[in-house]
């Protein structure tokens, strides 16, 4: 056994990964180079781990330093406030929840958001209204939240205080956002916005415009996804001065009291990046983004979809097999970012290069498509549920551990997630039925991990 588990096989897949498709979007640092401080901060980077020291300000209570980074966030994204977050777009997500939501609450919440937002709506202690996503049977993936259940839903439902989405989604779908502001405000709604593959949104005429922009009263971006950010770095944007007081209080609740001074000054970094170079460098982006799609679409059984142009998601025609795609695309150096049965999606960055479009290009021209059999355990599949109990009550009740065989009728006691995307197929206190078993095989069959499955068994409630 190595005495370096973890340092040796983090080496060893930078090592075998050339090609960075996928989170962060710095690309292994190429996007802290080509500017005089971010190649010193690259190349003093552990130097610059500090803690909260005399002069360089507190997270916690911003003064000096902090306090002016993030305003010139504020200004960038034309916010009534911005926050730094160190704890991912998991903390600005709860923070959010919390600041604009009471225990007992009704929320109506899109289906498809990450499991923080589920994790904050029980913590919350608030009743979920489902709102369901449109699938595509053409890419066999989701889009946007249905619009006509959305209506539908805030008709029904008229004391809900919040709507919860995401904006994009993980293959670069994005709801109508405006319209959904619109409707939701009308009825003394406020939209809460899990943005987290949108910070660098509005940044260029041909990328769909930011969410604040669009209306939303908070929103969530996670920097390191697609900006020169390290890992855990986000913001959180507020469009309303009169939440500031309150979302203070919630940010800094969910903050480490030691937050690290590294991924404080890659925001800071990131924002610069965008004001100084973000114009010309997504310009150039998305003109290699354009031409590189229409090579790969030209090789034949490939389409690029969805309303980002700097995301692939590459759709496999006539049921040929994403997941084996992947597989191919990871034993020959690259590294996309999330596969489901129909499509790989590949995240692209300022920072990748000529070369990693080439290299997807040729790997994928060689690639002999494997196909699978289009039956319903190979389609994206998010059944429906019923909803039983709160998710908020189930984390007390007595639960016992069963094999997913033995589980059909039963109720889960957890949030049953594949990962990624970090989107729950089965949230606890709904009940299990024989297209969620169908489902959770399939991915476990695929070697997809899915959390809250334990060697082949669930926790569900005790009869």
């Amino acid at each position: 056994m190595s005495k370096l588990p973890l340092v040796e096989g983090v080496l060893s897949y930078v090592k075998k990964n050339k090609y960075r498709l996928s989170m962060p979007g710095h690309k292994g640092g190429k996007g802290f180079l080509g500017t005089k401080a971010g190649e010193e901060f690259y190349s003093k980077l552990v130097q610059w781990d500090i803690t909260e020291v005399d002069g360089v300000d507190n997270l916690h209570h911003p003064e000096g330093i902090i306090k002016e980074a993030e305003e010139l966030t504020k200004e960038l994204y034309k916010s009534a406030k911005s926050y730094f977050l160190v704890n991912g777009s998991t903390s600005g997500n709860l923070a959010m929840i919390f600041a604009a939501l009471n225990e007992g609450d009704k929320v109506l919440v899109e289906r498809h958001c990450h499991r923080s937002v589920f994790n904050g709506i029980i913590l919350r202690k608030l009743t979920p209204v489902y709102i369901e996503n449109e699938i595509s049977s053409q890419y066999n993936a989701p889009l946007s939240i249905d619009e006509e259940h959305f209506i539908h839903a805030v008709e029904e439902h008229p004391d809900a205080k919040a709507v919860i989405l995401t904006y994009p989604n993980y293959y670069g779908n994005c709801a109508p956002l405006n319209k959904i502001c619109s409707i939701a405000h009308k009825n003394n709604m406020k939209v809460l916005v899990d943005s987290a593959h949108g910070a660098h949104f509005g940044m260029h005429k041909e990328l769909p415009e930011h969410a604040l922009n669009l209306g939303a009263d908070m929103v969530v971006m996670s920097a390191h996804k697609t900006l020169p950010a390290l890992t855990g770095g986000a913001y959180l944007h507020l469009k309303n001065p009169q939440d500031i007081e309150q979302v203070n209080f919630y940010v800094s609740a969910f903050t480490t009291t030691s937050p690290s001074y590294l991924i404080m000054c890659s925001l800071d970094y990131s924002r610069y990046f965008l004001e100084e170079h973000g114009q010309s460098s997504y310009e150039e982006l998305i003109r290699r983004a354009k031409y590189w799609k229409a090579q790969i679409e030209d090789i034949g059984p490939y389409v690029i979809w969805g309303e980002d142009p700097t995301r692939f998601s590459i759709h496999v025609k006539d049921g040929g097999d994403g997941s084996k795609l992947f597989q191919y695309l990871e034993e020959n150096g690259i590294t996309p970012e999330m596969c489901d049965n129909s499509n790989v999606v590949c995240i692209f960055s300022p920072f990748n290069e000529e070369e990693d479009f080439k290299m997807l290009f040729k790997i994928l021209k060689q690639w002999k498509v494997e196909y699978r059999e289009l039956k319903n355990d190979s389609l994206y599949i998010y059944p429906r549920a019923e909803g039983v109990y709160d998710p908020w009550r189930v984390v007390d009740m007595p639960k016992e551990r069963l094999p997913l065989k033995d589980c059909l009728g039963k109720i889960s006691g957890e949030n049953l997630v594949p990962y990624p995307p970090g989107v729950p197929l089965i949230t606890m206190g709904e009940r299990i039925d024989t297209s969620h078993i169908k489902a959770l095989n399939n991915y476990l069959n695929k070697n997809i991990e899915v959390l809250g499955v334990y060697d082949g068994c669930i926790n569900v409630l005790r009869d």
